[in-house]
């Protein structure tokens, strides 16, 4: 199991827009380099990707949550 964590501080969105659909659910499976969310920082947004393959098991915070750099986000069981 690996663990994606934030490239930098912020609020994290796990969808593109509130009535879009989330980058990825809990249970769906993730490539390497897939964008699993954004991180919004004084109006700019930094996407965040995995980094290995596999099934995202389960996001560590809710959807409009702040974060600090490093802070672990997703658990993806690789493949």
């Amino acid at each position: 199991m690996s663990t994606v964590k934030a490239p930098s501080e912020g609020v994290f969105y796990r969808r593109p827009a509130p009535d879009a659909d989330p980058y990825v659910a809990e249970g769906g499976h993730v490539d390497a380099g897939q964008t699993v969310g954004v991180i919004e920082t004084m109006k700019t947004y930094s996407q965040v990707r995995a980094e290995s393959s596999g099934t995202a098991a389960h996001f560590l915070l809710s959807d409009g949550e702040e974060v600090r750099t490093g802070q672990n986000l997703l658990e993806v069981d690789d493949e």
